[in-house]
């Protein structure tokens, strides 16, 4: 039985034994780990950045015409021209894969040669081969290491290219603003731009030396092979490289679609992440850390799901790429190879032994060299696939910003072109829906009037038809009215944050319209920038202003003490957390007074002021000729305005001159 048994031990059937256990055991932990899952985190239901109004299509990214066109438009934006220095250090580049593979031909020559001087017993010739190789090593490391500076700095000056021309449109107007409260098509701009463009540079360059360099090799081999063993063994090889190339691109098109999703899950929970830090106050509050943490679990749970799905692609896929690039090749190349030595009357097959000897060990290096050109060409492909993911991304970044920049938006509810998703927003029955953009704007100084024009969410809810009033420089007006009934709607649209659905809007220029909201803004930056913002430094000098008018500007909020405590205007700190809730209210105020707009709106900017500071800051804006919208609920503030305007949050509103007659209310 014994002798039997042996007969099937043999270390062929050991190693395919082996193996068939290493692929049940990693099936089995890979099917173990998809069930161990969380039953708490998997009824965690959540929606970030809903992109109902994307058609299905546009989640693909495949290798083909539409990634071309992506990709060449992305190019003429971090390759701008010819003599650009991107385009210099590109050559650079090209010149290393050129010098390396002369390097690499140079030292299989060399190599031979004192192998042959190693065989011959020749001392005086191994010497000085020896003395050769050596000798060429310094310049050799010198071109390998020009080669890494170049890529790194190739991928530098891409990204910095594409980051400018990402956040000259991102940072344009409105557009952060637009993209995150009208539009839903992006919903994690801060990963797209970060993380998303960083990986598309390195992705392209790496694609870009990947293809070069085993092209290069591709041509110069084949060119040798040629010469030395005719051009049937190379065609041979170049054939495989076409087929294989086809096939391995077909199968990993889905390539490109998970490293889209793997990237968008990476951001939605990088985005739940900031929730909890942006919102610690509130959660702390309601003792919301276990909640919290379920969401954040439960979206990590997606994500992993994820990357175990990619992984187990990847895992596939990587079997199969090494089969095809890799073994298959090595087949086919020792098959070319013996071509010109096996083929009766081929041109090597006459020749002496020692000679043949010689002739397939050149040849045999070269054919080697040949085929792991062509697997990393072949492998090539699976880095282009991935490129396809980030450059679909991109783009999509790229088409929203321009799309934002000329007025055009897309939600879920209403769109810019009147179409709707759902029951879109109308004026009442029998009227015409209201249509984004469909409004007129008139800049005009020393005047604010609102003619019907009606109050309309980007959601589509319409909290006034039509909004008729007139305001002029010099007359203060305070709204009024319970939450919801649109004052923020109204402020959002006078600052051009909102579209016009209709009517004419008669307003100044937005640089003489000032906002303060219950919350100020503190920048980062010294206690300068904080008054001054969003100006900087320079310009605050070209506008004539110094530092004495700034000091002037605390002493009207009661904030002179504030120099001295923080050392001075050039002190850096982070003044969200160093000022109080009423410093950084007056703090805002004394911004308005540096501005000196034709019109301030105040929302409900002083509720952490005492009456009598808050009292001299109206008061100064009147002596300052500034012309002031107040929401406030304090009944003091009644005497600073001469008109009111009250929503009832019903779709009626009151404007009205505020006289002996009126009912003041509020605490």
């Amino acid at each position: 039985m014994a002798p039997a048994l042996s007969k099937y031990l043999t270390s062929r059937t050991v190693v395919n034994a082996g193996s068939l256990s290493v692929l049940l055991w990693l099936a089995y932990i890979s099917r173990k780990a998809r069930k161990s899952r969380n039953p708490a985190t998997d009824n965690i239901r959540y929606v970030v950045g809903e992109k109902s109004t994307q058609s299905k299509g546009q989640n693909k990214a495949h290798v083909d015409a539409v990634f071309a066109k992506q990709l060449r438009v992305l190019w003429k934006i971090i390759v701008p021209g010819l003599f650009s220095p991107e385009a210099g250090f590109l050559a650079l580049v090209a010149a290393s894969l050129v010098a390396r593979s002369l390097c690499d031909l140079w030292m299989i020559q060399n190599g031979t040669l004192i192998e042959s001087a190693i065989i011959g017993a020749d001392r005086a010739k191994f010497r000085v081969r020896l003395f050769n190789f050596l000798a060429a090593m310094p310049v050799i490391s010198l071109v390998n290491n020009v080669l890494k500076y170049g890529l790194t700095e190739c991928k530098l000056r891409m990204r910095t290219r594409l980051t400018h021309h990402l956040y000259d449109q991102y940072l344009s107007g409105f557009t952060y603003y637009k993209m995150t409260n009208l539009d839903n098509r992006i919903a994690n701009a801060d990963q797209l731009l970060t993380v998303d463009v960083e990986k598309f540079c390195d992705t392209t360059v790496d694609l870009y030396s990947n293809i070069s360099k085993p092209l290069l090799d591709i041509g110069i081999y084949v060119y040798r092979l040629t010469m030395n063993i005719g051009f049937k063994t190379p065609s041979l090889m170049m054939i495989y490289l076409f087929i294989s190339g086809v096939i391995l691109t077909h199968l990993r098109r889905p390539t490109g679609r998970l490293t889209m999703e793997e990237q968008r899950l990476e951001g939605e929970f990088r985005y739940i992440n900031s929730r909890v830090i942006t919102n610690s106050e509130e959660i702390a509050f309601y003792q919301g850390n276990r909640r919290e943490k379920l969401t954040l679990l439960a979206s990590y749970s997606k994500l992993i799901s994820h990357l175990r799905k990619f992984m187990d692609f990847k895992f596939v896929m990587g079997i199969v790429d090494n089969i095809v690039a890799r073994y298959i090749a090595t087949v086919v190349g020792f098959y070319a190879v013996s071509i010109p030595f096996l083929t009766p009357g081929g041109a090597l097959s006459s020749i002496g032994q020692q000679e043949r000897l010689q002739a397939y060990y050149t040849s045999g290096r070269m054919l080697v060299k040949l085929a792991e050109a062509i697997g990393r060409l072949v492998l090539a492909g699976r880095e282009m696939s991935r490129l396809a993911g980030f450059t679909q991304r991109v783009t999509q970044l790229r088409q929203v910003l321009l799309d934002l920049n000329q007025g055009h938006y897309v939600r879920s509810m209403v769109t810019s072109n009147g179409a709707s998703n759902g029951s879109g927003p109308h004026r009442g029955e029998g009227k015409l829906p209201l249509i984004p953009g469909a409004g007129r704007l008139v800049i005009q100084d020393n005047i604010i009037k609102f003619d019907r024009v009606p109050l309309v969410t980007p959601n589509g809810d319409v909290l006034i038809e039509e909004l008729s009033f007139e305001v002029h420089s010099g007359m203060n007006v305070l709204v009024c009215g319970p939450n919801g009934c649109g004052k923020s709607s109204l402020f959002r649209t006078l600052g051009e944050l909102w579209p016009l659905f209709g009517g004419t809007l008669t307003k100044p220029e937005m640089g003489k319209l000032f906002y303060i909201p219950q919350r100020p803004y503190m920048t980062l930056g010294t206690l300068r920038d904080q008054v001054i913002y969003p100006h900087t430094h320079e310009q605050m000098k070209a506008s004539g202003k110094t530092d004495t008018d700034l000091e002037k500007f605390l002493e009207q909020v009661q904030l002179s003490y504030i120099l001295n405590r923080e050392s001075g205007w050039d002190a850096i700190a982070d003044w969200l957390d160093v000022l109080s809730g009423g410093e950084k209210q007056r703090i805002a105020m004394a911004r308005l007074f540096y501005h000196g707009p034709q019109f301030a709106i105040l929302d409900e900017c002083t509720s952490a002021v005492s009456v009598d500071v808050e009292g001299s800051m109206y008061q100064y804006c009147r002596e300052a000729g500034i012309t002031l919208f107040t929401v406030s609920h304090r009944r003091s503030l009644w005497r600073h305005h001469e008109y009111y305007l009250q929503m009832d949050g019903r779709g009626m509103y009151e404007f009205k001159k505020i006289d002996e007659s009126t009912e003041q209310f509020g605490s």
